[in-house]
């Protein structure tokens, strides 16, 4: 199909400031014949619409000794398609007052197009454009050209980043290889230089579907003109069944794996990781309170202890890491020059089994409930970008099917009793099965 595309783009300000949308986010869904699911969310508080999509395939789904893929396509995407030369896309959108970007996940590739509501229809044409006509114009060449970049972004992020080899390790601690996230998002050298032109071509056509796709379209839009239009755009785009997934298993840890490495750096570090409940499952929103409780802040029990009162350690965090097939809770502390990484760790033990046999305290609950709620409508303050209303929407679905799961979401937290944190830290943080990663300065010949 030839497409004749004329846009006016004009310059354009936005007021900075917008007010939050209700958390019960209304919206109208519906599907393409192509298998496209496409919802929609109208706000008027300002000028500006989003277009937001979501591919359903990450690091999770590549194979071994194929890693990468899905980091590549993302950079892929940006390098022209059938209506759009290379370096039109972004050239567009900037004379437009647009912006846009795209992230890759374990088991996700997202895509962000921010513009005024004057270019919304550009938005449109280019995101279809690239869904339907990308490899159009992929060339060799043009792969070659990403495969690059890609290398060079992993040796920034990893190889020649400070404790950047770090996370790549506790994956596969984590996750042998056969489990899920056994595999960097960013994907392994040797993998990116053997990927073929044809590799690269079968993956965009297993994975790039419009059945296995969502788009999400937020902002200050008429529902029933931007149906026309998406109908209008991407109603050309070629369906093919949604491909089939094979969920991996979630991994096991049966004791204590011990690791050590040694990176370009001034001060050791610990990581400490357990395996834990995927997204939305019993047990996880719990963790997140208990990292709170933890390492959340300057008030929390490792900071005060180990930062203030002991003077030991130059910094400590926790987290919940969560995932759609299964999740990992960590603790990564730094000491301070004059300390050990064993000192750090036996004040961290000691705190984690205090936190399964004493429940937190009152204070402590709404300490975590107040962060939990500040963030979250922090993140519904903004329609677009990552982490926007519509990114979470998108998310939401993903997950769960409800584009809607906004009040869900933040009731896991609100319905938290403290001994639910307890119960969750002594089921799921056995000091006995654990990951521990030590990062020890390089020694100098």
């Amino acid at each position: 199909m030839k497409r004749t595309v004329i846009f006016l783009l004009l310059a354009f300000t936005v007021p900075a400031f917008a007010q939050a949308p209700a958390i019960n986010i209304s919206y109208t869904q519906f599907t393409l014949p192509n298998g496209l699911h496409v919802i929609l969310h109208e706000d008027h508080t300002v000028p500006t619409v989003t277009v937001n999509t979501w591919r359903k395939v990450g690091s999770a789904h590549e194979t071994p000794h194929r890693t990468g893929f899905a980091h590549l396509f993302e950079h892929l995407m940006f390098m022209g398609s059938g209506h759009v030369k290379p370096g039109e896309f972004d050239t567009w959108l900037e004379m437009a007052g647009g912006d846009n970007n795209a992230s890759t996940a374990n088991d996700r590739t997202n895509y962000f197009i921010d513009v005024p509501k004057n270019s919304f229809e550009l938005a449109l044409f280019l995101e279809s454009d690239r869904t339907a006509y990308l490899i159009d114009t992929m060339t060799p060449k043009t792969v070659d050209a990403q495969r690059d970049v890609v290398k060079n972004e992993r040796r920034q992020r990893v190889e020649n980043q400070p404790y950047g080899m770090a996370f790549v390790t506790i994956g596969e601690l984590l996750y042998p290889q056969g489990n899920a996230y056994d595999l960097p998002a960013i994907g392994y050298m040797d993998d990116l230089t053997a990927a073929s032109y044809e590799d690269v071509v079968g993956f965009f056509k297993k994975w790039y579907t419009p059945a296995n796709s969502s788009l999400v379209i937020a902002g200050d839009i008429d529902p029933v003109e931007t149906k026309r239009l998406v109908e209008k755009w991407f109603g050309d785009v070629k369906g093919a069944p949604a491909p089939e997934k094979t969920p991996a298993p979630g991994g096991s840890l049966k004791g204590v794996t011990k690791k050590p490495i040694t990176d370009n750096v001034q001060l050791p570090r610990i990581y400490l990781a357990w395996l834990t409940p995927k997204h939305f499952a019993p047990g996880d929103a719990a963790l997140d309170v208990a990292a709170d409780v933890l390492a959340g802040g300057k008030n929390s029990r490792l900071y005060k202890r180990l930062v203030y009162d002991m003077q030991i350690a130059q910094s400590v965090n926790a987290f919940q890491a969560s995932a759609d097939l299964s999740s990992s809770f960590q603790i990564i502390a730094t000491p301070r020059p004059g300390h050990t990484i064993d000192e750090l760790q036996k004040v961290i033990d000691e705190e984690v089994k205090k936190l399964q046999t004493e429940p937190p305290t009152a204070r402590e609950m709404e300490r975590s409930l107040n962060q939990r709620e500040a963030s979250f409508y922090g993140g519904l303050e903004k329609m677009g970008s990552f982490g926007g209303l519509a990114d979470q929407m998108n998310a939401y679905f993903t997950s769960t099917g409800d584009p809607n799961g906004f009040e869900k979401d933040l009731a896991r937290y609100r319905v938290l009793k403290a001994d639910d944190v307890k119960t969750a830290a002594a089921q799921f943080l056995p000091l006995d099965k654990r990951v521990e990663l030590t990062v020890e300065p390089e020694k100098k010949p």
